[in-house]
Protein backbone atom coordinates (compact mmCIF):
# COMPACT_ATOMS: atom_id res chain seq x y z
CA UNK A 1 0.00 0.00 0.00
CA UNK A 2 1.42 3.43 -0.91
CA UNK A 3 2.60 5.55 1.99
CA UNK A 4 0.64 8.63 2.99
CA UNK A 5 2.62 11.85 2.45
CA UNK A 6 4.06 12.65 5.88
CA UNK A 7 3.42 16.39 6.02
CA UNK A 8 -0.37 16.68 5.65
CA UNK A 9 -2.04 19.22 7.94
CA UNK A 10 -5.83 19.35 8.37
CA UNK A 11 -6.11 16.67 5.69
CA UNK A 12 -6.07 12.86 5.69
CA UNK A 13 -5.21 10.57 2.79
CA UNK A 14 -6.29 6.98 3.28
CA UNK A 15 -6.71 3.84 1.15
CA UNK A 16 -9.92 2.19 2.43
CA UNK A 17 -10.02 -0.49 -0.30
CA UNK A 18 -8.13 -1.66 -3.36
CA UNK A 19 -7.86 1.11 -5.93
CA UNK A 20 -9.75 3.67 -3.81
CA UNK A 21 -8.21 6.75 -2.18
CA UNK A 22 -10.10 8.78 0.44
CA UNK A 23 -9.23 12.45 1.00
CA UNK A 24 -10.78 13.86 4.17
CA UNK A 25 -10.72 17.58 4.95
CA UNK A 26 -9.86 17.43 8.63
CA UNK A 27 -10.39 20.68 10.50
CA UNK A 28 -13.89 20.20 11.95
CA UNK A 29 -13.55 23.03 14.47
CA UNK A 30 -13.38 25.42 11.49
CA UNK A 31 -15.98 23.43 9.51
CA UNK A 32 -13.13 22.35 7.25
CA UNK A 33 -12.45 25.85 5.95
CA UNK A 34 -9.65 26.03 3.40
CA UNK A 35 -6.72 27.34 5.43
CA UNK A 36 -3.27 27.94 3.98
CA UNK A 37 -2.00 24.79 5.74
CA UNK A 38 -4.83 22.68 4.35
CA UNK A 39 -4.26 24.13 0.90
CA UNK A 40 -0.59 23.16 0.90
CA UNK A 41 -1.49 19.68 2.14
CA UNK A 42 -4.11 19.36 -0.59
CA UNK A 43 -1.52 20.06 -3.31
CA UNK A 44 0.86 17.48 -1.83
CA UNK A 45 -1.88 14.87 -1.61
CA UNK A 46 -3.11 15.42 -5.17
CA UNK A 47 0.46 15.22 -6.45
CA UNK A 48 0.88 11.90 -4.63
CA UNK A 49 -2.35 10.53 -6.08
CA UNK A 50 -1.46 11.66 -9.60
CA UNK A 51 1.79 9.70 -9.38
CA UNK A 52 0.18 6.54 -7.98
CA UNK A 53 -0.96 4.23 -10.79
CA UNK A 54 -2.71 1.92 -8.33
CA UNK A 55 -5.36 4.60 -7.65
CA UNK A 56 -8.51 4.05 -9.70
CA UNK A 57 -11.04 6.25 -7.86
CA UNK A 58 -10.80 9.15 -5.39
CA UNK A 59 -13.41 10.15 -2.80
CA UNK A 60 -13.37 13.59 -1.14
CA UNK A 61 -15.28 14.23 2.10
CA UNK A 62 -15.17 16.28 5.28
CA UNK A 63 -14.55 15.36 8.90
CA UNK A 64 -17.33 16.14 11.36
CA UNK A 65 -20.62 17.79 10.47
CA UNK A 66 -19.47 19.81 7.43
CA UNK A 67 -18.06 18.99 4.01
CA UNK A 68 -16.35 22.37 3.59
CA UNK A 69 -17.40 25.87 4.58
CA UNK A 70 -15.26 27.40 1.84
CA UNK A 71 -12.30 29.73 2.07
CA UNK A 72 -11.05 30.80 5.48
CA UNK A 73 -12.79 34.17 5.90
CA UNK A 74 -10.12 35.42 8.31
CA UNK A 75 -7.56 34.84 5.52
CA UNK A 76 -9.80 36.42 2.88
CA UNK A 77 -10.40 39.57 4.94
CA UNK A 78 -6.89 39.82 6.37
CA UNK A 79 -5.71 42.63 4.06
CA UNK A 80 -8.46 45.26 3.84
CA UNK A 81 -6.10 47.84 2.35
CA UNK A 82 -4.52 45.57 -0.25
CA UNK A 83 -4.77 46.47 -3.92
CA UNK A 84 -6.49 44.44 -6.60
CA UNK A 85 -3.24 43.18 -8.18
CA UNK A 86 -1.93 41.91 -4.87
CA UNK A 87 -5.19 40.15 -4.01
CA UNK A 88 -5.34 38.61 -7.47
CA UNK A 89 -1.82 37.24 -6.99
CA UNK A 90 -3.07 35.50 -3.83
CA UNK A 91 -6.36 34.18 -5.22
CA UNK A 92 -5.17 32.61 -8.48
CA UNK A 93 -2.73 30.17 -6.79
CA UNK A 94 -5.43 29.33 -4.23
CA UNK A 95 -7.97 28.51 -6.96
CA UNK A 96 -5.46 26.47 -8.93
CA UNK A 97 -4.30 24.57 -5.87
CA UNK A 98 -7.77 23.28 -5.05
CA UNK A 99 -8.80 22.73 -8.66
CA UNK A 100 -5.68 20.60 -9.20
CA UNK A 101 -8.01 17.71 -8.39
CA UNK A 102 -9.35 18.04 -11.93
CA UNK A 103 -6.04 16.93 -13.43
CA UNK A 104 -6.40 13.46 -11.92
CA UNK A 105 -7.11 10.96 -14.69
CA UNK A 106 -9.27 8.73 -12.49
CA UNK A 107 -12.93 9.32 -11.53
CA UNK A 108 -13.44 11.54 -8.49
CA UNK A 109 -16.45 11.51 -6.14
CA UNK A 110 -17.49 14.23 -3.68
CA UNK A 111 -19.12 12.72 -0.59
CA UNK A 112 -20.96 15.83 0.64
CA UNK A 113 -21.54 14.80 4.24
CA UNK A 114 -22.70 18.24 5.41
CA UNK A 115 -22.71 21.89 4.36
CA UNK A 116 -20.75 22.63 1.17
CA UNK A 117 -20.61 26.41 0.91
CA UNK A 118 -18.89 28.81 -1.47
CA UNK A 119 -15.50 27.48 -2.48
CA UNK A 120 -16.45 24.30 -0.63
CA UNK A 121 -19.22 23.70 -3.13
CA UNK A 122 -16.82 24.58 -5.95
CA UNK A 123 -14.57 21.79 -4.70
CA UNK A 124 -17.49 19.36 -4.89
CA UNK A 125 -18.33 20.68 -8.37
CA UNK A 126 -14.75 19.98 -9.43
CA UNK A 127 -15.38 16.27 -8.83
CA UNK A 128 -16.89 14.03 -11.50
CA UNK A 129 -19.75 12.81 -9.29
CA UNK A 130 -21.45 14.28 -6.22
CA UNK A 131 -23.45 12.41 -3.58
CA UNK A 132 -25.07 14.22 -0.64
CA UNK A 133 -26.06 13.01 2.80
CA UNK A 134 -29.57 13.73 4.03
CA UNK A 135 -29.47 17.10 5.79
CA UNK A 136 -26.57 18.49 3.76
CA UNK A 137 -26.90 22.05 2.51
CA UNK A 138 -25.21 23.46 -0.57
CA UNK A 139 -24.81 26.98 -1.92
CA UNK A 140 -22.64 29.72 -3.35
CA UNK A 141 -23.60 32.77 -1.23
CA UNK A 142 -20.69 34.89 -2.44
CA UNK A 143 -22.80 37.97 -3.20
CA UNK A 144 -24.30 37.86 0.29
CA UNK A 145 -20.78 38.31 1.64
CA UNK A 146 -20.13 41.21 -0.72
CA UNK A 147 -17.87 39.36 -3.13
CA UNK A 148 -17.88 37.90 -6.61
CA UNK A 149 -17.78 34.12 -6.96
CA UNK A 150 -14.35 32.50 -7.11
CA UNK A 151 -12.64 29.16 -7.72
CA UNK A 152 -14.28 28.79 -11.15
CA UNK A 153 -17.78 28.84 -9.68
CA UNK A 154 -19.13 30.73 -12.70
CA UNK A 155 -17.81 27.92 -14.95
CA UNK A 156 -18.34 24.82 -12.81
CA UNK A 157 -21.89 25.55 -11.65
CA UNK A 158 -23.44 26.15 -15.11
CA UNK A 159 -21.57 23.09 -16.38
CA UNK A 160 -23.30 20.94 -13.73
CA UNK A 161 -26.80 22.43 -13.36
CA UNK A 162 -27.21 24.49 -16.53
CA UNK A 163 -27.23 28.30 -16.94
CA UNK A 164 -30.73 28.96 -15.56
CA UNK A 165 -30.20 27.19 -12.23
CA UNK A 166 -26.67 28.61 -12.01
CA UNK A 167 -28.00 32.17 -12.36
CA UNK A 168 -30.58 31.49 -9.67
CA UNK A 169 -28.04 30.13 -7.19
CA UNK A 170 -25.27 32.64 -7.91
CA UNK A 171 -27.41 35.79 -8.07
CA UNK A 172 -29.67 35.02 -5.09
CA UNK A 173 -26.92 33.42 -3.02
CA UNK A 174 -29.50 31.05 -1.56
CA UNK A 175 -28.50 27.76 0.03
CA UNK A 176 -30.45 24.63 -0.89
CA UNK A 177 -31.02 21.38 0.98
CA UNK A 178 -29.96 17.98 -0.34
CA UNK A 179 -33.35 17.16 -1.84
CA UNK A 180 -33.49 20.38 -3.86
CA UNK A 181 -29.86 19.87 -4.86
CA UNK A 182 -30.91 16.51 -6.29
CA UNK A 183 -33.78 18.07 -8.23
CA UNK A 184 -31.42 20.72 -9.65
CA UNK A 185 -28.89 18.12 -10.72
CA UNK A 186 -26.33 19.51 -8.27
CA UNK A 187 -25.92 16.02 -6.80
CA UNK A 188 -26.66 12.61 -8.30
CA UNK A 189 -27.97 10.86 -5.19
CA UNK A 190 -29.05 11.63 -1.63
CA UNK A 191 -28.14 8.92 0.87
CA UNK A 192 -28.98 8.36 4.52
CA UNK A 193 -26.58 10.08 6.88
CA UNK A 194 -26.04 7.03 9.08
CA UNK A 195 -24.18 4.91 6.52
CA UNK A 196 -23.40 7.68 4.06
CA UNK A 197 -19.63 7.36 3.68
CA UNK A 198 -19.82 3.56 3.69
CA UNK A 199 -22.24 3.65 0.74
CA UNK A 200 -20.15 6.19 -1.18
CA UNK A 201 -17.00 4.13 -0.65
CA UNK A 202 -18.85 1.05 -1.90
CA UNK A 203 -19.71 2.95 -5.08
CA UNK A 204 -16.09 4.08 -5.38
CA UNK A 205 -15.02 0.43 -5.12
CA UNK A 206 -17.40 -0.39 -7.96
CA UNK A 207 -15.84 2.39 -10.05
CA UNK A 208 -12.33 1.20 -9.15
CA UNK A 209 -13.27 -2.29 -10.37
CA UNK A 210 -14.01 -1.06 -13.91
CA UNK A 211 -11.43 -1.15 -16.69
CA UNK A 212 -8.94 1.67 -15.87
CA UNK A 213 -8.09 2.63 -19.46
CA UNK A 214 -11.75 2.77 -20.45
CA UNK A 215 -12.61 4.80 -17.33
CA UNK A 216 -9.84 7.34 -17.97
CA UNK A 217 -10.81 7.82 -21.60
CA UNK A 218 -14.48 8.18 -20.66
CA UNK A 219 -13.55 10.88 -18.14
CA UNK A 220 -11.67 12.75 -20.87
CA UNK A 221 -14.66 12.45 -23.21
CA UNK A 222 -17.03 13.94 -20.63
CA UNK A 223 -14.76 16.81 -19.52
CA UNK A 224 -16.21 20.30 -19.78
CA UNK A 225 -19.72 19.09 -20.49
CA UNK A 226 -18.72 16.63 -23.18
CA UNK A 227 -18.10 17.15 -26.88
CA UNK A 228 -19.17 20.29 -28.71
CA UNK A 229 -21.27 18.41 -31.26
CA UNK A 230 -22.21 14.96 -32.53
CA UNK A 231 -19.43 14.77 -35.11
CA UNK A 232 -16.80 15.61 -32.48
CA UNK A 233 -18.14 12.80 -30.30
CA UNK A 234 -18.04 10.34 -33.19
CA UNK A 235 -14.49 11.28 -34.13
CA UNK A 236 -13.30 10.90 -30.52
CA UNK A 237 -15.09 7.59 -30.01
CA UNK A 238 -13.77 6.21 -33.30
CA UNK A 239 -10.30 6.59 -31.77
CA UNK A 240 -10.94 5.93 -28.08
CA UNK A 241 -13.06 2.80 -28.50
CA UNK A 242 -10.44 1.03 -30.66
CA UNK A 243 -7.83 1.87 -28.01
CA UNK A 244 -9.88 -0.12 -25.48
CA UNK A 245 -10.65 -2.89 -27.99
CA UNK A 246 -6.90 -3.50 -28.30
CA UNK A 247 -6.41 -4.03 -24.54
CA UNK A 248 -6.09 -7.24 -22.55
CA UNK A 249 -8.77 -5.82 -20.28
CA UNK A 250 -11.31 -6.05 -23.11
CA UNK A 251 -10.59 -9.77 -23.51
CA UNK A 252 -10.83 -10.25 -19.74
CA UNK A 253 -14.15 -8.39 -19.64
CA UNK A 254 -15.63 -10.62 -22.36
CA UNK A 255 -14.34 -13.81 -20.68
CA UNK A 256 -15.75 -12.69 -17.32
CA UNK A 257 -19.15 -11.97 -18.84
CA UNK A 258 -19.24 -15.42 -20.48
CA UNK A 259 -18.10 -17.12 -17.27
CA UNK A 260 -20.55 -15.08 -15.17
CA UNK A 261 -17.87 -13.80 -12.78
CA UNK A 262 -16.49 -10.36 -11.84
CA UNK A 263 -13.72 -9.21 -14.21
CA UNK A 264 -10.18 -8.69 -12.96
CA UNK A 265 -8.95 -5.67 -14.89
CA UNK A 266 -5.24 -4.81 -14.82
CA UNK A 267 -5.10 -1.60 -16.82
CA UNK A 268 -3.42 -2.99 -19.89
Amino acid sequence: MPETPPDLVHLRLERPSEGVALLTLDNPDMRNAMSEEMTSSWVAAVDALAADRSVRAVVVTGEGSAFCSGGDTSWIASEPDAGVDHLRSRMLPFYRAWLSLRRLEVPTIAAVNGPAIGAGLCLALACDIRYAAEGARLGVPFTRLGMHAGMAGTYLLPDVVGPAHARDLLLTGRVVDADEALRLGLVSRVLGAGSFLEKVLATASDVAATAPIAARLTKVALAGGGHADLESALQWEALAQPVTLATADLQEGIRAAREKRPPRFRGR
